[in-house]
């Protein structure tokens, strides 16, 4: 058997392949177009493993994704590629559009065909399953949590994109019945996640002994959800997911960002005691706030934990030592990203768009 997973060199998406290739028997055909987030060395061992095929693929090109449905055969479809950083969305909002709206929309109708051609049982067991972000949402009071019937109401370029495509999944599943499930996760974390998000950010600026910059007072709050126990989730809901649901996925962590920022410092003191940077909290600096920053976002995960019996095995405080320990153990990975393209800068003050 074989699933298609695109974005699967993307962070959360190499975590499911990598699962994937870990603990099932099935093919896994990795569909990415390697943009500067991609990178197959998130991969580890399953890159190598024959299981693993690699189709180097723009999801907005819709003859070269039908020739993968064609060559591939797969028995179901998990959705991951998208661009994914709202700092980068305030700066260059197209090619958001592009990718998660009219990309999503080309790779729906070249699964929609794919499926209108199966028959029988191979036709009743196929499922698209796209996967998405809380942030669709808007943003959260000081209580209350999203749940699957929250209305929706993005705030930034990236979310408006997101919200866009899941829009499109749900028409698909009513107006020609292809067989969907949704998934709206909050903030992950974890190993492989690209340099440009919080907790990997001030993991490497604080080991070079840079300013952490935090926005605004660092009072916004985010739900967090080791990438792990993400990923396990999505296989979940793609095997026993009720067809035409949604499933929030989060990890009833609620943490402001200068609480994260002074987690992560508080772990490189303790693993880094020769670190002359010590005290990290000292590097620690408030910067201009993000525009539209949502204040808080916060997930109900009972659906899915009641339906189909997950739960997280993550909690933050071991997640976070895990994550940092990582970062630490492997600076081949991120050393080699930032040799490149990629510097840890300021981006998302909306200056590229505005010009």
């Amino acid at each position: 058997m074989t699933i298609i997973i695109t974005g699967g060199a993307g962070f959360i998406g190499s975590a499911v392949v990598r699962q994937m290739i870990d603990e099932t028997g099935e093919t896994v055909v990795n569909l990415d177009k390697l943009t500067y987030a991609g990178n197959l060395e998130s991969l580890g061992a399953a890159r190598d493993d024959p299981r693993h095929v690699f189709e180097q693929t723009d999801i907005c090109d819709g003859e070269a994704v039908a020739r993968v449905f064609i060559r591939h055969r797969p028995r179901a479809v998990m959705h991951l590629a998208a661009e994914s950083h709202v700092d980068r969305s305030i700066d260059g909002p197209a090619d958001f559009i592009e990718t998660n709206i009219v990309g999503t929309c080309t790779l729906l109708e070249a699964a929609r065909k794919y499926w209108d051609g199966l028959e029988g049982a191979e036709r009743g067991a196929f499922r698209f399953h796209h996967v998405s972000t809380d942030e669709v949402y808007g943003t959260l009071g000081a209580e209350g949590l999203f749940t699957e019937e929250t209305p929706y109401s993005p705030n930034s370029p990236y979310s408006a994109s997101k919200a866009s495509s899941d829009h499109l999944v749900r028409a698909w599943h009513e107006t020609y019945g292809l067989p969907v499930v949704i998934t709206n996760c909050s903030n992950n974390y974890g190993p492989y996640q690209f340099p440009e998000k919080l907790i990997p950010v001030l993991i490497l600026k604080a080991l070079a002994g840079e300013k952490l910059p935090i926005y605004g007072k660092g009072e916004n709050v985010r739900d967090w959800l080791y990438v792990e126990d993400h990923a396990a989730a999505l296989r979940l809901v793609l095997e026993k997911g009720r067809v035409g649901e949604t499933y929030n996925v989060g990890g009833r962590t609620e943490r402001t960002n200068i609480d994260v920022a002074r987690a992560v410092c508080s772990i490189l003191d303790e693993l880094l005691p020769d670190s002359p940077h010590r005290p990290h909290e000292n590097l620690i600096t408030f910067v201009a706030d993000r525009p539209g920053h949502d204040l808080r976002y916060a997930i109900d995960s009972s659906k899915i934990e009641r339906e189909l019996g997950w739960s997280q095995k993550e909690s933050f405080e071991s997640g976070l030592k895990r994550t940092v320990a990582w970062y630490l153990e492997n600076r081949i990975w991120w050393q080699r990203i930032l040799s490149g393209d990629y510097q840890v800068e300021r981006i998302g003050l909306g200056k590229e768009a505005a010009s």
